[in-house]
């Protein structure tokens, strides 16, 4: 079986083509600057990577492109766009209304739709990946994978806000969380690389540009750090992460600014890149903090003390902690940001073990020491991988 998954931005649209028979990757690559001068796609096949330039409109063009090179004589994998079995899709926000990956019908599509509100910035791209796939390719089944699907196991005193009850049951105002197909992906993982019992209780953390940490028993979240919307939580690129809401009105009024100017604030110009000035990016702050530059030390300061407390208020809503789970773009790669968090964290059980954390980059590995009674791994993330098994098992009427 032979299955693309998509992933839709609101200007890319990345993919990779799955054979789940022999598990193996044929084809991923991405379109960037959708609808924008100078848009390109970069893909690699067959061992071999090319960076490809062309106009490309709408989502729906960009499909058609990638279809078309997966076709191609020259970088392309398959022969006929037959081969495609299924279509797995990233969706960010399915609300209350979807715990697991399902596959999409008209009526799934129009409680997608619904959910727009919710995501206005995410769920409207993810949908034009449904559509355009729906008419290119209209007789191959689609599933969908939501983001918050994963969180859905929270109690109700978890998720919900302290404010009127009547504002959940007119508008839905709770906390989702997002990155829960990251989170079950490193999870269950995590059981198979470490076994049932060193597992029951875990606290994996998703860091990246955007970034979020999961406390999940048994395999089910209990609470995560981002809310109704992704900005809740850690410190993160360019989101602000925890925050008071009266700073927003007081500076809507200190500012003049309007709705749209602090929505930006908090989602664009906040987190990493709003404190040290200098970028949201971690190497480009690791480098400028090395060479003495003190507000990306701080940004980093920031973000490392955000984590340990998310890490520290888990392991005493859980009643303790078994394992300690870096993923995502830092916790993979930056053995200093891993070092910082977890150090400290004895009196949880957890010893960390500096020569075994340093150098480690996109691989699985344990970190803290032999004999700790708390483990800490970095375990690579595979969301695509994730969405791309779901598929299969619901085509294959399995789930």
């Amino acid at each position: 079986m032979k299955i693309i998954v998509i992933n839709c931005g609101s200007s890319s649209i990345k993919y990779q083509l799955f054979d789940m028979d022999s598990h193996v990757v044929l084809a991923k690559g991405g379109v960037e600057k959708i609808g924008l001068n100078g848009s390109f796609i970069k893909h690699e096949s067959n061992g071999k990577k090319v960076t490809l330039e062309g106009e490309v409109v709408d989502h729906q063009a960009g499909i058609e492109y990638i279809l078309g090179i997966l076709i191609s004589r020259e970088h392309g994998c398959i022969s006929d766009f037959c081969e495609i079995n299924a279509v797995g899709h990233r969706v960010v926000h399915g609300g209350e209304k979807f715990k697991s990956s399902v596959l999409i019908t008209d009526e799934v599509v129009k409680q997608i739709e619904e959910c727009i509100q919710l995501a206005p910035l995410h769920n409207p791209p993810n949908l034009s990946g449904i559509y355009a796939m729906k008419s290119i390719l209209p007789d191959v089944p689609q599933v969908g994978a939501f983001d918050t699907a994963f969180h859905q196991t929270m109690p109700e005193h978890a998720f919900m806000y302290a404010l009127p009850y009547s504002l959940y049951t007119k508008y839905a105002i709770r906390r989702y969380g997002f990155h829960g197909t990251s989170h079950r992906y490193v999870s269950e993982r995590a059981k198979e690389l470490l076994g049932e019992q060193r597992t029951q209780k875990l606290i994996t953390c998703h860091l990246g540009n955007g970034a979020s940490v999961a406390a999940i028993i048994n395999g089910k979240t209990v609470d995560t750090s981002m809310g109704l919307t992704p900005v809740e939580g850690l410190v993160m690129g360019t989101r602000c992460g925890d925050l008071d809401p009266g700073i927003m009105t007081y500076v809507m009024e200190r500012e003049d600014i309007n709705r749209t100017g602090i929505n930006s604030l908090i989602n664009k110009h906040s987190g990493l890149l709003g404190i040290s000035g200098v970028s949201s990016d971690m190497r480009e702050l690791e480098t400028a903090a090395a060479e003495g530059n003190q507000r990306a030390q701080l940004a980093l300061d920031m973000l490392h003390y955000r984590v340990r407390k998310y890490i520290g208020s888990y392991a005493a809503a859980m009643g303790g902690v078994d394992t300690v789970i870096f993923t995502g773009g830092i916790g993979e790669n930056s053995d200093s940001s891993r070092y910082e968090i977890a150090k400290g964290f004895e009196f949880l059980g957890l010893e960390f073990d500096e020569t075994k954390n340093v150098g480690v980059r996109g691989q699985e590995k344990i970190i803290s020491k032999d004999g700790s009674k708390v483990t800490a791994i970095i375990i690579p993330t595979n969301e695509e991988l994730m969405i791309a098994r779901d598929t299969a098992l619901i085509v294959g009427g399995k789930q």
